[in-house]
This record gives C-alpha cells, sequence and structure tokens, in this order.
C-alpha cells in the first residue's frame, strides 16, 4: 500500500488527516475505523461526505502505522477503498476520544455507492429464529448485506437519501443504528416487524395483510403464479418442478422457448439438480448472488419445459428475506421459476400500482411491499469458464461498482449499443457501467435508458463533456448521442468490442482483436461480425474477416436462420436442391423459392461476415433451430448439442480438430483485407456429413473445431507478420464456453497471450465500456488539435 510506505518514510506527526474513496459508505466502513481506532487508544473522528470518508486521528505513530496497515488490509467485505489521501495535521485533534460525526456535503461525489447485496448468514438466522423480533420480518438487512443503490436517490448514503425516509426507526431500532458495536450502526435501511416496511398479499379477491408469504406460498403449490416485488423490481414466480405451470407462464409470457431463470432452496439443492463447480459455487453464495448457468445433471427433477434444447440451467439461490422466507415455508416447491417481471422487451416492473396494471394478465395474485425502488435492476447472469467468471448481464450485485481505469479519462458518458444496451459514464481512474437496459427500439425502454442517465449523472456528479456512440446511424443510442447538444464521437462497433477488453486490462499498445460477433454496422457500410483487427485505443486497422455471405430480408434473416442456409447454399453455387432431407418439411418450398429470388437479384439481401449469423445459418442447416424465437437461439442449441457430443473431452482432442488445424485451406488472400476465413470448405463438409446420416453432434463439433482452427491460424500469422503477440477475444459469440475454451487453449499454445472480458459481458452490454476508452482518447486528440 503506497500511501502507508510514504507515510513511514516521511510523516513524523503524530496528528493527520485520511480521506479515503471508494465504496465506503453503508458498508460498516466508520463502526469498523471506531472500533479499530478505540481498540489502538487513538482520538479524533470520522464523517462521510459526498467527497468520501474523512479521517482524522491523533495518537502514536506505531498506533497510526498498524491503524493505516488494518484499513487496507482487514476492513468489511463489502467495502473497497480507491485510495487513501493522508496528510499531516498541525495541530492535534480536540476530541477526547474516537467519535462518529454527521455526514456533510463537500466537493462533488467522489464516494461510490455500494452494489445490493444477499442477505447475510447472520440476518437469515434471525428471521430463521423464533425468540428473535426479527423472526419471519421480510425487511431484516445489517451492514453488511441488503439494499443500497435501488434505494439510493442521492449522496452522502444516509437515511434521509434513500426510500426508507419514509420509516421512522422504532426506539429498538434506533438503539443498534447509534451503537458503533452494534452491526446495524448507520445500516440506513435498518428496520423491524414494529417500525419497516411490510409485505402484503392481493389477488383478484381483494387485498391482504395477515399471512402473505402463506398465501404466496399455497398458490405456487397449487401451480399458480405470483408477481413478487424484491430488490430491484419484480420476478414471476412459479414451481419449477410441474410442466403445466411452465407452459402457462411461457403462454402468457409469450416466451415459447426462452430459458428460464430457477431459484432453489439452497446451495445443495443446486448441487442434486447441476454440476456445480467450487467457483460456481462460490459465486452462487456469495453476497452478488448472481445467476449461474450449470451444466444440468442428467435427471435433475425439473420441468423439461425450463430450458428446452439445452443442456444448462441458469441457477441462483435466495438473495433476500422474502425467499428465505419463502423456501422456509414446508408447502414451498423446492425449485421456483423467477423469471423477470416484465412484458416482452419492457422494463423491469418496479411500482406497485405499475406492477397491477402491466403484470395483470401474467400472474394470479401479487406478493407485495411498501418499499419504494429508485433504480430498477435485473439479475446478474454469469458463466463460469474454467476458474474465470464471466458475465452474460451484469446488474444486481456489481451495479454501480466501477471498472477500475488506468487511464486518464475526461468525464463523459458513453452510451452503447441498441440490444443488450448500457450506458458508461467515466472519468479519470473509473467508470461506471450501468445495468442491463435492454433494447432501445422498445420506447418504455428508451425512456428506462434516458432516466438512468440522469440519475447516474446526478448521484455520481459526473458532467459529461462529450458523448460516445456506436457507428450505426441509425441506433436510437446514436441518435441520442447527437440530439445530446455534446460533441459526440462515433465508434466501430467491432471496435469498441476490442477496446472494452483493453480497458478492462489497461492495455494501451497494440493488439490483436478476434471479435466474432452478430451483427455490427462496418466502416464500408457493411455489416460485420467476424473480424480480426490490429486496435490501440487510438485506432484500428481491419486485417482480416469471416468470407461475407448474403444476409437475405437483412435483421429477418436473424429471426428466420432458414434463410441464411440458402444464403451458404446460393454463395457456393448449390441451391435448396442440396439441402439436407431434414430440411424440407419445415420450409415450404414456395418461401424458399422466395428467398431465391431475393438472393439471385439480389433484392434487400446485404453483405455479412457475421459469425453470429453463421452459427444461425448451420444450427438451421442441420434441423435445430428454423426460426429464432430468441436472441441467438440456434448458436445455444448448437453449443448444447457440442457440448453433448464432446462427452467431457476438449475440443482440441477431437480429430475434427486435429485435421483442421493442419489443413491450408481455412483461409485465403482477401482483396478488401489481408486475409479471409472461408468457410465454403466446412459447409462442405456439413453437407457430406448430412448426406451419410452422421450424428448432428459430430457436425457440431466439426463447426465449432473450424471457428478455432481457422481465425486462430490466422492469428499466428498475423502475429509474424505484425509482430504482435497480444490478443484480445470479443463479441456476443464469446460468451460460447467451448470457443472459448478452445481459443484460449490453442492460442495459447501457438505462443500468444490472451485476454477476455472478465468485468463487463463480451456481448453488446460491455460496449460502452470500449467506447468510453476511444472516445477520451478521440477527445484528448481533439483538445490538442
Amino acid at each position: 500500500m503506497r500511501a502507508v510506505s510514504a507515510y513511514k518514510k516521511t510523516m513524523e506527526s503524530h496528528s493527520l488527516e485520511i480521506r479515503v474513496k471508494g465504496i465506503v459508505q453503508g458498508v460498516g466502513f466508520r463502526p469498523f475505523v471506531y472500533r479499530l481506532a478505540t481498540r489502538l487508544s487513538l482520538k479524533g473522528s470520522i464523517a462521510n461526505t459526498s467527497s468520501g470518508v474523512i479521517i482524522k486521528i491523533t495518537g502514536r505513530k506505531d498506533a497510526i502505522d498498524t491503524f493505516l496497515e488494518e484499513i487496507h488490509h482487514s476492513h468489511p467485505p463489502l467495502a473497497r477503498i480507491q485510495s487513501l489521501e493522508i496528510s499531516a495535521i498541525s495541530s492535534k485533534t480536540n476530541e477526547e476520544d474516537f467519535q462518529i460525526k454527521e455526514s456533510s456535503r463537500e466537493g462533488s461525489a467522489r464516494t461510490r455507492v455500494s452494489p445490493d447485496t444477499a442477505t447475510c448468514s447472520k440476518c437469515v438466522a434471525e428471521i430463521m429464529d423464533k425468540k428473535n423480533r426479527r423472526f419471519d420480518y421480510a425487511f431484516t438487512n445489517c451492514t453488511d448485506c441488503g439494499p443500497r443503490y435501488t434505494i439510493t436517490r442521492s449522496l452522502p448514503y444516509d437515511r434521509q437519501n434513500t426510500s426508507m425516509k419514509v420509516f421512522d426507526m422504532c426506539e429498538r431500532c434506533l438503539a443498534e443504528y447509534r451503537d458503533p458495536l452494534d452491526r446495524r450502526f448507520h445500516a440506513q435501511p435498518n428496520a423491524c416487524h414494529d417500525c419497516g416496511p411490510r409485505l402484503f398479499w392481493q389477488d383478484a379477491t381483494g387485498i391482504y395483510r395477515d399471512r402473505p408469504i402463506d398465501r404466496a406460498v399455497a398458490l405456487l403449490k397449487g401451480g399458480g403464479i405470483i408477481a413478487l416485488k424484491g430488490l430491484g423490481g419484480f420476478h414471476i414466480a412459479a414451481t419449477a418442478l410441474l410442466d403445466g405451470p411452465v407452459e402457462t407462464l411461457r403462454a402468457r409470457k409469450k416466451r415459447p422457448f426462452k430459458p428460464l431463470a430457477v431459484m432453489v432452496k439452497d446451495l445443495a439443492t443446486a448441487k442434486r439438480l447441476c454440476h456445480v463447480s467450487t467457483r460456481a459455487g462460490q459465486m452462487l453464495s456469495s453476497p452478488w448472488a448472481p445467476i449461474c448457468i450449470l451444466p444440468k445433471r442428467a435427471e435433475e427433477g425439473l420441468s423439461d419445459r425450463i430450458a428446452p434444447g439445452l443442456n444448462e440451467l441458469g441457477i441462483m439461490l435466495p438473495y433476500t428475506p422474502i425467499h428465505h422466507l419463502l423456501f422456509a415455508r414446508n408447502q414451498c416447491p423446492e425449485a421456483l421459476i423467477m423469471t423477470s417481471g416484465n412484458p416482452r422487451g419492457e422494463p423491469l416492473c418496479t411500482d406497485n400500482q405499475e406492477a397491477l396494471h402491466r403484470l395483470k394478465g401474467f400472474v394470479d395474485g401479487f406478493l407485495l411491499h411498501d418499499r419504494d425502488i429508485y433504480t430498477g435492476i435485473d439479475d446478474s447472469v454469469v458463466r463460469i469458464v474454467g476458474e474465470k467468471v464471466l458475465f452474460v448481464r451484469r446488474s444486481r450485485g456489481f451495479v454501480p461498482a466501477p471498472v477500475e481505469l488506468a487511464f486518464d479519462m475526461a468525464p463523459g458518458l458513453a452510451v452503447g449499443a441498441e440490444l443488450k444496451n448500457t450506458f458508461c459514464l467515466f472519468r479519470t481512474g473509473e467508470a461506471f457501467v450501468s445495468q442491463h437496459i435492454g433494447n432501445l427500439t422498445n420506447l418504455s425502454v428508451l425512456e428506462f435508458f434516458q432516466q438512468n442517465i440522469e440519475h447516474m449523472k446526478a448521484l455520481l456528479e459526473i458532467s459529461p463533456g462529450y458523448v460516445v456512440a456506436d457507428l450505426h446511424p441509425d441506433y436510437l443510442s446514436t441518435r441520442f448521442a447527437e440530439e445530446s447538444g455534446l460533441p459526440v464521437y462515433r465508434i466501430q462497433h467491432h471496435f469498441a468490442h476490442a477496446a472494452s477488453v483493453m480497458a478492462e486490462h489497461g492495455i494501451d499498445g497494440k493488439v490483436l482483436a478476434l471479435v466474432l460477433d452478430g451483427a455490427g454496422f462496418g466502416t464500408d457500410n457493411t455489416i460485420w461480425g467476424g473480424e480480426i483487427l490490429e486496435c490501440s485505443p487510438n485506432g484500428f486497422l481491419r486485417l482480416a474477416r469471416l468470407s461475407p455471405f448474403p444476409l437475405p430480408g437483412g435483421d429477418m434473416a436473424a429471426r428466420q436462420p432458414w434463410r441464411l442456409s440458402l444464403a451458404l447454399l446460393y454463395a457456393y453455387r448449390y441451391s435448396f436442391h442440396d439441402l439436407p432431407d431434414r430440411f424440407r418439411p419445415h420450409v415450404s418450398l414456395d418461401k424458399m423459392e422466395f428467398v431465391a429470388q431475393m438472393i439471385k437479384r439480389p433484392v434487400n439481401t446485404p453483405l455479412t461476415s457475421s459469425c453470429g449469423r453463421l452459427f444461425d445459418a448451420v444450427s438451421a442447416l442441420i434441423g435445430l433451430c428454423y426460426e429464432n424465437s430468441y436472441e441467438a437461439q440456434g448458436a445455444m442449441m448448437l453449443e448444447a448439442l457440442c457440448e453433448q457430443a464432446l462427452m467431457g473431452r476438449s475440443i482440441l482432442e477431437t480429430r475434427e480438430f486435429s485435421s483442421l488445424a493442419t489443413s491450408r485451406y481455412l483461409w485465403a488472400k482477401g482483396d478488401e483485407v489481408a486475409y479471409e476465413i472461408d468457410w465454403r470448405m466446412c459447409l462442405e463438409r456439413i453437407l457430406e456429413y448430412e448426406k451419410d446420416g452422421r450424428n448432428r453432434g459430430e457436425t457440431s463439433i466439426l463447426f465449432h473445431a473450424f471457428l478455432i482452427a481457422a481465425f486462430s491460424r490466422v492469428l499466428v500469422k498475423l502475429k509474424e507478420e505484425r509482430g504482435i503477440s497480444k490478443v484480445v477475444l470479443s463479441g456476443g459469440c464469446m460468451q460460447n464456453r467451448i470457443l472459448v475454451e478452445g481459443l484460449l487453449s490453442y492460442l495459447e499454445q501457438m505462443g500468444l497471450k490472451v485476454y477476455i472480458n472478465e468485468q463487463v459481458p463480451a456481448n453488446d452490454g460491455g460496449i460502452s465500456l470500449g467506447q468510453a476508452l476511444i472516445g477520451a482518447k478521440n477527445y484528448e486528440v481533439s483538445k490538442c488539435a
């Protein structure tokens, strides 16, 4: 710790002022400091300010040394210290002991707001203890757990600045709140049965304040569906053990195949249903409590309709007292669907009246409470790849904790992409990537996007001097930027993907970037998505791409992958007469004739180098998915099929990979780029496999092996030509575990140093971070021009 070392070398004074920045409010930091100072016989004070925590201490030098070291190494688990600024005070503090003073406003807000965290074990024990005054209380929390960001309107993080301001603490809660030795000291949401928020039940027959948990459980046990107001919004819940309620829920939400998240009672239940690695178990049980995507066990006992066509489940554990109380009832099913409480494509419901209106057609009853949610936030979703935790969606538990940056950056705003949108507010040393916003083409989501930008700007007191947006002119996020009145820097989509990895890992030099994605607007006005770029934060060169193929109907092709199968055939001198036999019954001859004419003319058939669309084409070609009812459905089914066929092997151990890794026909010289990865050889083999009646699992192995071998071989060649040995991997396709593991292993065998997204998603949810880095560099250049 540099600040402590500097103090030991240069400071002789026994009176210091220490300014602490980071996540240090609402996490038990002040009582920790109080207890530490008291134990070391130090005098002085500690106070919250909007710019951080200020400590003033007087005492022996050895005691102060110990004090500083323990602040750094033994602080509360939810605290994150960004910096300690230490300066000598000429006069001693006037306090006769150590005191905790009232919060104050001072300067700009450099203090960070803590994310919401799962209920700690001590609070769970209290709500389960019939002798405890908080037995069965659904809003039990302490300084180590509970709501933070979702109830905070402004800083400093004091009760009057949260949605708890309307609840006056009773004498016993107030005594806890005022006692520095109590774990509820200055826990802003502190409450109990006598003074805090309350649950109630509402259904078609009326409002009931008695036994709301029991009423909810009775309905769930009987196969009913409920809406549950939680930490950052509403869930829709149903038993996960029976097909009927799951099918009913799917029909009501118009969500026929998209996988549904499941909450289970405890880690033991999760291990019975899924294969849970040590790392996955740690994440499930952590204060962040995300949904973890885990391999299903063969006989897991849940409805087959939860994740049709997939061999993984999204599993989470209870993370609020309400969840714990539901599962504590004997009649509660041991596994519950917990899906987002919103109509399809709309933001999460957060308000009682809003939910009663928007969700009334989906559920049979409502488990409500009277604590307001200021900021809606969905569950985070992660995948475990080896020992790495990779985000699919970064929200509750992680937002608004910043990504630490190694770059000087003038304050700005990056507005992200259009799908899976996040935005990013940033300044020197830190980037605040928002929670998952969603698809901006929905008006209510666009409004949610705008509201949250204003809320986070006010909360963090960041005034952007410029805005960074995607190159695509029709993205609503780009239009928002253009209408902001600030200077706008527009960044190519896949360059931003690559830069998101560079920002995470503090890479300032040149890298080779492999970006495999669904679609992004290219600098040549075509649709990119299978790219190798040479990047630095200052710019990029496009060195290689997937060979372009037609995209009949534009965006419609992403929803109907059978169109893409025809496109591949026609691009390689085949026709629909060469389609595999299993394909034909699923698409009418008239439809195929219509699309064939679109491709031949061509009409509304742009070219694309998208790897995501190639996944879609292959999934339809071998009869997995002809129409995507949710994004990347075909690609996910293809990955699941490959996983099953591998039977625990690495894809690098397969004969398909061995033969492809030595092939001379994986790429060719390009006209517009140095190299093109040629998918035609893979197509030929797929058609041969289909003609020979080979198992589709073998075909899925072949396709994944082709992508890993082809792109790796070109990267190795470019390393030799360009003298660059660092590689970054990003883009939506990098959520495919087989692809990521295979690329990481093979590229490192080939002598390359590989970096991936670990703090933000590799999909479009991480783009705003990359935009921030590139936009800040552009802004610096423009200031110097």
